[in-house]
């Protein structure tokens, strides 16, 4: 498999750029976005697993900080506004999505799809932030905002699941 060459501008090495592209995933050919979502699947389940779900809520949120701070050098140094390498975006929202998911493989595949069903689809506010924000906090938004419509789906059916 023949990785994606880099932008010019930012060294793949550059801490920025490893994490923007989570460790390269983003370069990976076709869809890097659900490359990005699956890169961050090991990571989840390791989190949930040390911390239970207040870990992964965390870690979430740190990820979104430090995705906005890698992100916001990424498109300054390419000049590109939302490159498709760019992935923490979706590690961030992945793991707040798992973050209401019960700790079971069906759950984080469901959790997997609907995320990746909604960064596709954008629904309102996501769309409307992809839209009008710019730089690193707009490349982070869209994703965080899909995310709670997929966190909320999570729970509806762990819940739902676990009526009698």
């Amino acid at each position: 498999m023949v990785l994606t060459p880099p932008r010019p501008g930012i060294s793949p090495w550059h801490p920025a750029a490893l994490l923007a592209t989570w460790f390269g995933s983003g370069l990976l050919p076709k869809a890097p976005g659900t490359w990005g979502s699956l890169a961050a699947l090991p990571f989840a389940w390791g989190l949930g697993l040390v911390g239970g779900w207040p870990l992964l809520l965390a870690s979430s949120l740190a990820c979104f900080v430090v995705g906005w701070w890698a992100v916001a050098i990424y498109v300054r140094r390419t000049g590109a506004d939302d490159p498709s390498e760019v992935v923490i975006d979706e590690v961030a929202g992945q793991w707040l999505v798992l973050a209401a998911a019960p700790p079971e493989p069906l759950f984080y595949v469901a959790g997997f799809a609907l995320f990746r069903f909604l960064d596709i689809t954008k629904p309102w506010p996501a769309g409307w932030a992809d839209r009008h924000v710019h730089g690193g906090i707009g490349v982070m938004l869209d994703d965080m905002l899909a995310a709670v419509y997929g966190a909320a789906l999570v729970a509806l059916i762990a819940l739902w699941g676990a009526l009698p």
